[in-house]
């Protein structure tokens, strides 16, 4: 039997530098954890951000804590929603990424971006002693068979690995939607 990992849907969200969240609410300020999510250390904030393109607006969810950048994940369809550039790159790799702007709908505060919009490639999250008993590497890539009512196998799935993850798959909204992907999903990785 093949050892089968969390599949987690990871709907569209925003990772602020500080810099950004004394713009946008007030100089100092701390973010609200709202809620802990399964990767340690990681949270859902209770403030939420509107996300501003040529063709329209989408309201998002914080992550935190604080990052150096500012980085934007949106699906492929948020992204022709609203009307932005989102290449599929991994987290933290914004370099000639979209653009948008980031507005406090409270307040009307606004942080343009020059880059950080990207459609966040697939992934898993795996300790090394998990990825040593998956039989994979930090960087791999490999396909995930996802076990749902509309069984799909997912390919071009790059594999990290560090001290601090628990182990989980993230898809997106469109990728989760795609393969009936809610709630408790698992899947298999297939090397």
């Amino acid at each position: 039997m093949m050892k089968e990992i969390m599949v987690e849907t990871s709907a569209r969200h925003i990772h602020l530098s500080q810099e950004h969240v004394d713009v946008l609410f007030g100089a100092g300020y701390q973010l609200t954890n709202k809620k802990n999510l399964s990767q340690p250390g990681q949270f859902a904030c209770a403030e939420k951000l509107e996300v501003v393109g040529p063709k329209g607006v989408l309201k998002a969810s914080i992550l935190g804590p604080v990052r150096k950048a500012s980085q934007v994940e949106l699906s492929l369809t948020d992204a022709r929603t609203v009307g932005v550039t989102a290449p599929i790159r991994e987290s933290g790799d914004i370099q000639g990424s979209g653009a948008c702007i980031l507005r406090n709908p409270e307040t009307g505060a606004q942080v343009e971006l020059a880059e950080g919009v990207i459609a966040a490639k697939r992934h898993i999250h795996l300790t090394p002693k998990d990825a040593e008993e998956f039989g994979v590497k930090d960087k791999q890539i490999v396909s995930v068979k996802i076990n749902s009512e509309r069984t799909a196998i997912l390919g071009d799935v790059v594999v990290r690995v560090h001290e601090s993850f628990a182990p989980a798959m993230h898809i997106d909204t469109d990728e989760a939607n795609a393969t009936c992907a809610f709630g408790a999903c698992n899947g298999v990785i297939i090397p």
